[in-house]
């Protein structure tokens, strides 16, 4: 009688280092997006490049590349630490990342928090129909 013996391996995976991974996954990975149908959405709209061309969401990445990425208001760059499997928690977003975006976009984007910003004294309440009308018609006037 002979006696076979088998081995298996069950590692989790987790220490398993990365050699390339879609980019649609790695922008939702480290928090670009909230959702991976957004990054993906994004690819295909042309709001995300690699060296200047558009990148359709299956494009592998490596470290080191440089991503743009147009957001609403401001186009963000960053270039490619690590990568990555899961979603990571926002303090960890830094090892994956370097952020390579010019100050000058983060001014612009605090310039339009201050301009969309309407201040109103407490306890004055809600702005009536009227208000609203001439708070319209002043922001439009632009």
């Amino acid at each position: 009688m002979t006696l076979k013996v088998f081995l298996f391996n069950y590692s989790s995976g987790k220490n398993k280092k990365v050699d390339a991974i879609r980019i649609d996954k790695w922008l939702w990975a480290v928090r670009l997006f909230k959702t991976r149908t957004q990054a993906s959405d994004a690819c295909r709209g042309g709001k995300i490049k690699i060296d200047g061309q558009n990148v359709k969401p299956s494009r592998d990445i490596k470290d080191g590349d440089e991503i743009e990425v147009q957001l609403p208001v401001i186009r963000k760059k960053v270039k490619v630490k690590q990568l990555l499997k899961n979603r990571v928690s926002a303090k960890l977003v830094d090892n994956y990342l370097e952020d390579l975006t010019p100050v000058e976009e983060y001014e612009k984007l605090d310039m339009m928090k201050q301009l969309n910003h309407e201040k109103r004294d407490r306890g004055i309440g809600r702005p009536t129909k009227k208000d609203r009308r001439t708070i319209t018609k002043l922001k439009n006037s632009n």
